[in-house]
């Protein structure tokens, strides 16, 4: 019998900078809310240079929240799997791709597994994520820093622009 969790809303970053960007957010989107959870909130769209590796294409990204009976662990795993099913190919870290799926936040939980880490450890650190995210939960709190969404944005040193795209 499988396990049934609580509705929990994760937070999750959605980013392609391959092929036709907004095509593979969409089409995302929609496999997020077949296979995951109803998508209850998105963030508009926003055009951000590379991170990491910079000499790509520039990435294409969207917040959303999800409504999920998914544990964190189920979440991952199925992440990983529409972005095998949408030709994400992960040939080095950062390289150009069709799709990539990051948990940002679930809810209040704080996950340190081998595999996965929630919330993201990066996200204090990356305006690409923050902004969208703080468009969409402002005021969420983070589980580890105590700050609110829109505080840890304003304390971030990110120089890289956050060019809105879009009214939705």
């Amino acid at each position: 019998m499988a396990t049934t969790y609580k509705p929990r809303t994760a937070y999750l970053l959605i980013g392609s900078n391959k092929g036709d960007r907004k095509a593979f957010l969409t089409q995302a989107v929609d496999k997020i809310n077949r296979m995951i959870g109803r998508v209850t909130e998105k963030s508009r769209l926003y055009e951000t240079q590379a991170w990491g590796v910079t000499n790509q294409s520039d990435f294409l990204n969207q917040a959303l929240a999800v409504e999920t009976t998914q544990s964190p662990q189920k979440v991952l795993e199925l992440i990983l799997k529409i972005e095998n099913e949408m030709g994400r190919m992960r040939t080095e870290k950062w390289a150009e791709r069709t799709i990539d799926i990051d948990i940002l936040m679930y809810d209040n939980f704080v996950v340190k597994e081998p595999n996965l880490v929630i919330p993201h450890p990066e996200l204090p650190k990356r305006n690409f994520a923050l902004i969208p995210l703080m468009e969409i939960a402002g005021e969420v709190e983070h589980p580890v820093l105590h700050l609110t969404i829109e505080e840890i944005y304003f304390d971030c040193n990110d120089p890289l622009d956050v060019i809105l795209l879009d009214e939705k």
